[in-house]
C-alpha cells in the first residue's frame, strides 16, 4: 500500500497518521524516540506492509508485473492499489478526497518539526503535485510514476506500467477490493494490540 492507504488506515488519529506516513524512513527501534501515538502509527505501517507483502491476493496482482519490473513490481502495485482506493474513495469515506487530502497536507505543515528529514524532503512534491488526489486518475498515476523513475535513477520505466494497469484493470480492481476489506479488518485488530 502507498501513502493514501496508509493514511486512511490510520483512522481519525492525526499523530497515528503522521507516524504511518513517515514510517519508511525510520529504521529498527528508532521509533521508540517518538511520542506514543506516532510510535503506534509506525508499528501500524509495518504491520500493513507485512500483511500486504505476504497476502496471496496482493502477490497475485504483483505477479503480473514481476517479469517486466522485477523488484519494482511491489512499488508499482502499491501505487496501483492506492489508485483504486482514490478512484473508489466514495465507497470508503464520506469526506471528499480533495478535502481529505488538503486536511492531511495541513497536518503535515502544522507538524513539520516532528517529521523525518526524508518526509520533509518529500512534502513539497507531494503537496505541489497533489499526489493523494492524483492517484485517482491514470494520468495522475503516470505523472507519479515518472517522478518515481527519477527517484530510482530510471532503473525501470515505471511509467510504462499504466499499460499493464489498463490491460488488467478489471482484475486489479477486483483483487484490490477483496484484499482491502481484509486489510482494514487486520488493521482494526492490530490497533487493538498496539
Amino acid at each position: 500500500m502507498n501513502f493514501l492507504a496508509h493514511i486512511y488506515l490510520s483512522g481519525d488519529n492525526d499523530l497515528l497518521k503522521i507516524g504511518n506516513f513517515m514510517a519508511d524512513s525510520i529504521r529498527g527501534h528508532q521509533y521508540e524516540a517518538y511520542p506514543t501515538e506516532i510510535r503506534k502509527g509506525i508499528l501500524l505501517h509495518r504491520a500493513i506492509d507485512s500483511f500486504t507483502d505476504t497476502h496471496p491476493i496482493y502477490r497475485q496482482s504483483k505477479h503480473r508485473l514481476h517479469e517486466k519490473y522485477g523488484h519494482y513490481s511491489g512499488v508499482i502495485m502499491d501505487i496501483f492499489y492506492d489508485h483504486f482506493l482514490a478512484k473508489n474513495w466514495n465507497n470508503y469515506s464520506d469526506e471528499k478526497l480533495e478535502d481529505y487530502a488538503e486536511s492531511f497536507y495541513s497536518l503535515l505543515r502544522n507538524n513539520y518539526e516532528i517529521l523525518t528529514e526524508r518526509a520533509k524532503g518529500m512534502i513539497p512534491y507531494m503537496i505541489g503535485r497533489n499526489w493523494l488526489v492524483s492517484y485517482a486518475s491514470i494520468e495522475g498515476l503516470e505523472m507519479i510514476m515518472f517522478q518515481m523513475n527519477h527517484r530510482t535513477k530510471n532503473r525501470v520505466a515505471m511509467h510504462e506500467s499504466v499499460i499493464e494497469l489498463q490491460e488488467f484493470y478489471t482484475e486489479f480492481e477486483r483483487e484490490f477490493r477483496l484484499f482491502f476489506d481484509e486489510l482494514k479488518q487486520h488493521c482494526l485488530e492490530k490497533l487493538a494490540e498496539i
